[in-house]
């Protein structure tokens, strides 16, 4: 079974630990000692030098490591015209005792009055050409269009603007399907949506939060599918589409628990994406059962390694994970990949683990992943 373009038996979720001078660069923003400009002269140099890690590493599937972010969704959704982020930190390192997470709200008609991610797309492709890769793919990462209203429901949105829900779903979609556009024109083929909602569903206590919130849990999963799937739906067939489901990734700490069985018919069956991102690196996640539900032209990266510990794997235990998990799919070993279950830095403080530390996780992901299925790891 080949891949689709831009997947890779040894993959990873996209961000990596920001380099020092990088989160000092953003603290200096945040107290007005330095401008934006310069601020990203700096993301630049060091963009440039993951690049080459990464390569160097034996990646295949090349990201900018997020190094232009505070947080892995808010610094993308605060651009959509209607969005507001309130208590928004861009450094978080500024975080003191007391602290709240910053709230998304939407505060009016939601727009896409310019595209988000094409200067650093762009740049990602020049340094990728810099570094002489060859035979590799750039991905970017956004977050997926329901983290615009899981987490504060129809109480963060306004109802001046819009009154019924459905109208909001239907611009939620179409400023994404903008947005993938543009970055499709600019030559992206590989989009990651990275979701923590559908995957906060499978955890009794937030399910209970979100029946709070008058949520519908029968009908929920459901809803946020097709979202998702009016956002993808006008990609052009040669645009691979991916999506993550996080359980929560801040400072080696998880929020979510539960297996997937409560979304997996949804997920598998009426989800129209391309590849899965899973985390399985603990029991948290479940058993793999829920796979069973996987269609034969889809495959599933499973984040059977740890981005939140700083110790190497047990790589047999990880390879005989695999194979049980391969029992459930329908063309088994041939529809999986691996990865760490999230990535190394989801908001900008990262895990707790140091640079040599990840990259050396990152090298025996793919050493695993060639004793497998050997060293073309897109087939």
């Amino acid at each position: 079974m080949t891949l689709p373009t831009g997947i890779y038996r040894a993959d990873h979720v996209g961000s990596f630990l920001r380099p020092q001078p990088v989160l000092a660069a953003r603290e200096k923003v945040t107290d007005g000692t330095l401008g934006s400009n310069e601020l990203r002269a700096i993301e630049d140099e060091h963009v440039t030098t993951l690049v080459t890690k990464e390569t160097d590493a034996g990646l295949r599937s090349i990201t900018d490591g997020e190094f232009r972010r505070a947080y892995f969704h808010l610094d993308f959704l605060k651009h959509l015209d209607g969005v507001q982020v309130e208590g928004y930190i861009a450094s978080s390192n500024t975080i003191r005792d007391g602290w709240t997470p910053p709230r998304l709200v939407v505060n009016g008609k939601l727009g896409h009055s310019k595209p988000i991610q094409i200067d650093d797309f762009k740049f990602l492709e020049l340094a990728i050409k810099k570094a002489g890769a060859t035979n590799v793919t750039t991905k970017v990462c956004i977050p997926s269009p329901t983290m615009v209203h899981f987490r504060g429901g129809r109480d963060s949105i306004s109802r001046d603007a819009y009154p019924d829900l459905e109208p909001f779903f239907e611009d939620l979609a179409r400023v994404y399907q903008e947005e993938i556009d543009d970055l499709y024109k600019a030559g992206c083929r590989v989009v990651q949506l990275d979701d923590t909602n559908l995957a906060y569903l499978c955890d009794p206590s937030m399910r209970e939060a979100a029946e709070k919130r008058n949520e519908d849990l029968t009908t929920l999963p459901k809803k946020y599918a097709q979202l998702i799937n009016r956002a993808i739906s006008k990609r052009p067939a040669d645009m691979t589409i991916g999506i993550h489901l996080c359980r929560g990734n801040y400072r080696s700490q998880w929020f979510a628990s539960g297996g997937y069985e409560p979304v997996a018919e949804v997920l598998f069956k009426d989800l129209n994406v391309d590849a899965y991102f899973l985390e399985y690196d603990d029991a948290r996640s479940g058993d793999f059962a829920p796979l069973r539900h996987l269609p034969e032209h889809k495959v599933v990266v499973l984040g059977l390694m740890s981005s939140k510990k700083n110790t190497l794997e047990d790589a047999d235990a990880i390879k005989r994970r695999l194979h049980e998990a391969a029992t459930y799919c329908p063309r088994g070993l041939a529809q999986l990949c691996i990865s760490h279950q999230c990535g190394f830095s989801s908001t900008s403080e990262g895990n707790d683990l140091t640079e040599e530390e990840q990259w050396a996780k990152v090298r025996q992901e793919l050493d695993i992943a060639k004793s497998v299925w050997g060293e073309d790891l897109s087939l």
